[in-house]
């Protein structure tokens, strides 16, 4: 069943049951109550990214307290995808965008990627999961992306799971074209890597194209903004590998 976006999303980190309630949080209630207006015995939609999504009345116990009673179940959960994206971290504004259209785009694992040319960083990751949530309250996406602490690209690829093949988008490839090399791609479990603004130096480029589970592609004729290469790479491959076939 395809989302509800007539009605207001709200993710919540308790169990859901039929008929229970759960209280909001001090920013949950201050986004319900006074961003919002929400009235006595509105309805809205909450998920937890495990059991499902359900319809919700909200009520004011207290002047001070939300509480979101469930009343039935709208969709039931889905598996998380099993898409890994990679990326190195960009700027604040373009990872806030980047982070947001990899959730919209299927991917269940959000790992940041730290190489040598890398101009963001990551000083508060409940900040970047915080913004993971919000993308998948606004798109009606349920299981909600995991997000794993930063690591560095060479001890990545050393304790890689070959099992996993990586789909590595490199600027400096000779072709245009990424489908037929795709196409030959065999393995079903994938992970994505898109590098950052800089590009990746020569030595990473070697360690990358030197890794048995990795298979370089090119993103045609232009030269991309990460960011932009972050969702063209998504789309080619969810449409030849993923949940797009």
């Amino acid at each position: 069943m395809r989302a509800n976006f007539r009605m207001q999303r709200l993710f919540v980190n308790q169990p859901l049951t039929a008929g229970g309630s759960v209280e909001a949080d001090s920013d949950q209630y201050n986004y319900l109550a006074n961003v919002l207006r929400m009235a006595e015995g509105a309805d809205l939609l909450v998920f937890n990214g495990r059991d499902g999504e359900w319809k919700a009345t909200l009520s004011y116990p207290t002047r001070k307290k939300i509480l979101l009673t469930t009343t039935e179940r709208t969709r039931e959960q889905p598996e998380t995808p099993d898409l890994h994206y990679l990326f190195a971290p960009l700027k604040t504004g373009r990872m806030d965008y980047l982070v947001q259209k990899a959730v919209e785009m299927g991917a269940g694992v959000l790992q940041p990627v730290m190489t040598q040319h890398v101009q963001g960083k990551i000083t508060n990751l409940d900040k970047l999961r915080a913004n993971v949530t919000e993308a998948a309250e606004q798109c009606g996406i349920l299981a909600v992306p995991q997000v794993l602490e930063p690591v560095k690209l060479k001890d990545l690829l050393e304790r890689w799971d070959v099992s996993r093949r990586i789909i590595y988008c490199d600027e400096g490839d000779e072709g245009q074209n990424p489908l037929p090399i795709l196409s030959r791609v065999v393995e079903k479990q994938i992970a994505l890597l898109v590098g950052p603004e800089g590009g990746f130096s020569d030595e990473e480029r070697q360690l990358l194209r030197d890794h048995p589970a990795v298979t370089p592609i090119p993103l045609g004729p232009r030269i991309l903004r990460a960011d932009t290469a972050a969702v063209a790479a998504l789309a080619v491959v969810q449409a030849i590998l993923g949940d797009w076939k």
